[in-house]
């Protein structure tokens, strides 16, 4: 056994429960070692509506913090970017990872920025 099999497992008994709609879309989060990605998906037309990641160009000119303050602003990045396209409702998708740390400073920071989940 792998060491992401039990997170994947865990991936996909949320996803039967969620999924996102046009009213409603999904905001899900991936993180790595290193980095961390935010992207707000429409299940019923397959599309994303907004994206950022610790990675986006918006976020490279900011002093480089700790993972957990990347965290905050790929949440604030997110929450704008979907604001922007008239989304202010979400399902937040963990992903499989546990809520905490680097997750939930995603799930704060998007709340405070204005997204409701």
């Amino acid at each position: 056994m792998s060491s992401i099999e039990p997170r994947l497992k865990r991936k996909a008994r949320i996803r039967r429960k969620l999924s996102g709609t046009t009213e409603r879309p999904r905001l899900t989060v991936y993180k790595s070692l290193k980095h961390i990605y935010a992207q707000v998906v429409d299940d019923t037309t397959g599309r994303t509506l907004a994206f950022a990641s610790s990675l986006s160009k918006e976020l490279k000119g900011k002093d480089e913090g700790d993972k957990k303050e990347d965290a905050k602003r790929v949440g604030r990045l997110v929450a704008e970017k979907a604001k922007a396209a008239n989304v202010t409702r979400v399902v937040f998708d963990r992903n499989g990872f546990p809520f905490q740390g680097r997750i939930a400073a995603v799930a704060e920071a998007a709340r405070e920025a204005g997204l409701e989940f």
